[in-house]
C-alpha cells in the first residue's frame, strides 16, 4: 500500500512520548487524506490476508516459540483461518455495510427523510492477548479497517516472538500513519492504554480490563472489553455422554485450555458423572496419546502461569478435591518444558481457588447436580460468563437454559464454535466484557452510526412555533390527546408579556 517503513522500537524511548507521536501522526493522516474509501479498505484487507497466508510458516514458528510448543494445526485452524475468514467476509459484504441506510421519518415529521451514515471513529487502539496472539490482535483490526479507521496494535509482551513478527510484517506493508504495531513491555502497555484513542478494543483478564477502562475514562474513550470468566458446560440427563465428553475435551484442551471461551468447569447430572469422566479420558488418549511428548499438545506460555496451575491443583487437593488425570496414562507436569497435563478435579467446592478464578489452563473441575434448575441457580449465583455450553437433546431443555441464564454467547451440543461465526456478535456481558465484534458487528462497533434528518422545503412543522395558539393546541390533541385549552390556563405570577400574547390569540 505504501513505501516500506521500518518499525520503530517504542520501548527504547519514553513510551508515552513515542506512542503519542505515533497517534498524532495517524490522526493527522486521517484528517489530511480523508476517510479511506471502499477500494482503499478492500486493498488494505487483501494485504492483511496476504501477510497471513504467505507467511504461515513464520507465524507457526513464532507462536510455537512463544509457547514452548504449540501445534501447527492449532495455529492455522484457530488463528490464521479465523482471521482470513473474517477478512473474506468483510470484503464480501463491505460495500453493503458502508451504504447509508435511508429510512422514512416518523409520520409526524413527513415528508422529511432520515438516514444513518457509517463513519470511522478515527484511530482504534487494539490491545491483544497472548493466548491467541494472531487472532486477538488482527481480528479486531479487520473490523476497524473495514470501518475506515486507522489502527494501532499493542500485542502482549508474553508472546514476544509473534509480536516482533507482526510488527515487522505490518511495517513493511502499511505506512505507520495508517496501521502499525507497537511492541514493548508492561510500561508500553500502560502508556498505550492511556492514549486518547477514538476507541479501544482490549482482550484479556477482568483485572486488567478494569485498568484499561479507568485509563480510557480520562479521555472518555469508548471501549470494547473481551474479558473471559468462568464459562460453564452443562451436561443434561438426555445428553449423549460420549459426544459431550469428546466435545468438552476438544474445547477444553485446545491450546491447553488457554482459551477465553474454553469450558471452565462442568455441571453434570449426578447419574452421569463417572461415565463422562471415563469418556473424557478415552478422548484425551485418542487425541494426544503420550501427552508429554505430543506435538499436538500445547505447553503453558510462561513459568508464572505454569506455577499457578500447580498451585490450583494443590489447593484443590488440600481442600478435599479428587485429582484425576484426564488420560489413562500417568503423566506428571514437566517443569523444564512447562507442560501441564490435562487434569480433572472431582468433588470441587466453592472455597477452592479453581472455582473462584478463571482457570485458563488444562484443569477441568467436574461438579454434579440433581435438577437442571439447581445447575442454573449455581450459574446465576456467580458472575455472568463469557460463554455457556449445554449438552442435551431436548429442545425444551435447551430453551429452558437459554431463557434462564445470561452469558456472552452460547453453543449447544458443542463448545467454542459460536465464536468464529461472522454473522454472530462476539462479546461478553457484565464482568465478562462489553461491546461486540466479528463480521458486521465489528464494522458497527468501530463506526459512528451518525443519524441525519433531512427536512423538506415545505413542512407543517413550521406552523409549530411561537406564538402558540389553536393550531398548536389541535396538533398536541392529535399527537398526545391533550384536551386542555391553553388559552384559559391561568399561570400564577406569569410575566405580563406572556399574558398579553395569550390575550391577543
Amino acid at each position: 500500500m505504501a513505501a516500506e517503513l521500518q518499525p520503530s522500537d517504542i520501548s527504547r524511548a519514553n513510551p508515552a512520548v513515542g506512542l503519542q507521536q505515533t497517534l498524532n501522526k495517524q490522526k493527522k493522516a486521517l484528517r489530511q487524506n480523508g476517510i479511506p474509501d471502499y477500494k482503499q479498505r478492500v486493498a488494505a484487507l487483501k494485504v492483511l490476508k496476504k501477510l497471513l497466508l504467505k507467511h504461515q510458516d513464520e507465524w507457526i514458528k513464532a507462536v510455537s516459540a512463544d509457547f514452548g510448543n504449540r501445534s501447527a494445526h492449532e495455529t492455522v485452524l484457530a488463528e490464521i483461518f479465523v482471521v482470513a475468514s473474517e477478512i473474506d467476509d468483510a470484503i464480501r459484504h463491505l460495500r453493503s455495510w458502508m451504504k447509508p441506510r435511508v429510512e422514512r421519518a416518523a409520520w409526524q415529521y413527513a415528508p422529511a427523510v432520515t438516514k444513518i451514515l457509517y463513519q470511522p471513529k478515527g484511530v482504534i487502539g487494539v490491545i491483544g492477548a497472548w493466548n491467541y496472539p494472531i487472532q486477538l490482535n488482527l481480528g479486531p483490526a479487520v473490523g476497524a479497517i473495514a470501518a475506515g479507521n486507522h489502527v494501532m496494535i499493542k500485542p502482549s509482551e508474553l508472546a514476544p516472538k509473534t509480536a516482533e513478527l507482526m510488527a515487522d510484517l505490518i511495517s513493511h506493508a502499511y505506512p505507520t500513519s495508517y496501521f502499525t504495531v507497537c511492541t514493548g513491555d508492561v510500561d508500553v502497555s500502560a502508556a498505550f492504554s492511556s492514549l486518547p484513542f477514538d476507541h479501544i478494543c482490549f482482550t484479556g483478564s477482568s483485572r486488567v480490563g478494569k485498568i484499561i477502562m479507568r485509563n480510557a475514562a480520562e479521555h472518555l474513550t469508548p471501549v470494547t472489553l473481551e474479558l473471559g470468566g468462568k464459562s460453564p458446560a452443562i451436561v443434561a440427563e438426555d445428553a449423549v455422554p460420549k459426544l459431550a465428553a469428546a466435545r468438552i475435551a476438544r474445547g477444553k484442551f485446545l491450546n491447553a485450555g488457554q482459551t477465553c471461551v474454553a469450558p471452565d468447569y462442568v455441571l453434570v447430572h449426578e447419574s452421569m458423572r463417572d461415565q463422562l469422566v471415563a469418556d473424557i479420558r478415552d478422548k484425551v488418549d485418542q487425541a494426544y496419546g503420550d501427552v508429554a511428548n505430543s506435538d499436538d499438545y500445547t505447553h503453558i506460555v510462561c513459568e508464572p502461569h505454569y506455577q499457578r496451575h500447580k498451585d490450583l491443583v494443590a489447593d484443590a487437593e488440600a481442600k478435599g478435591g479428587k485429582i484425576v488425570p484426564a488420560t489413562t496414562k500417568t503423566i506428571e507436569p514437566d517443569d523444564a518444558k512447562q507442560m501441564f497435563p490435562p487434569t480433572l478435579v472431582l468433588n470441587p467446592t466453592d472455597d477452592m481457588r479453581l472455582m473462584q478464578e478463571e482457570i485458563f489452563g488444562p484443569i477441568l473441575p467436574i461438579k454434579t447436580y440433581r435438577t437442571i434448575d439447581e445447575a442454573i441457580d449455581y450459574i446465576n449465583d456467580n458472575d455472568k460468563p463469557l460463554a455457556l455450553y449445554y449438552f442435551g437433546e431436548s429442545k425444551k431443555g435447551q430453551n429452558h437454559v437459554l431463557e434462564n441464564t445470561l452469558s456472552g454467547g452460547v453453543t449447544i451440543n458443542d463448545t467454542l464454535y459460536h465464536l468464529p461465526q461472522p454473522n454472530l456478535p462476539f462479546g461478553g456481558v457484565g464482568t465478562s466484557g462489553m461491546g461486540h465484534y466479528h463480521g458486521h458487528f465489528g464494522f458497527l462497533e468501530f463506526s459512528k452510526q451518525k443519524p441525519v434528518f433531512i427536512q423538506s422545503r415545505a413542512t407543517l412543522l413550521d406552523l409549530l412555533s411561537p406564538p402558540y395558539g389553536r393550531i398548536m393546541n389541535l396538533t398536541l390533541r392529535i399527537l398526545v390527546g391533550w384536551k386542555r385549552d391553553v388559552a384559559k390556563v391561568k399561570v400564577a405570577n406569569a410575566p405580563k408579556i406572556v399574558k398579553e400574547k395569550r390575550s391577543g390569540q
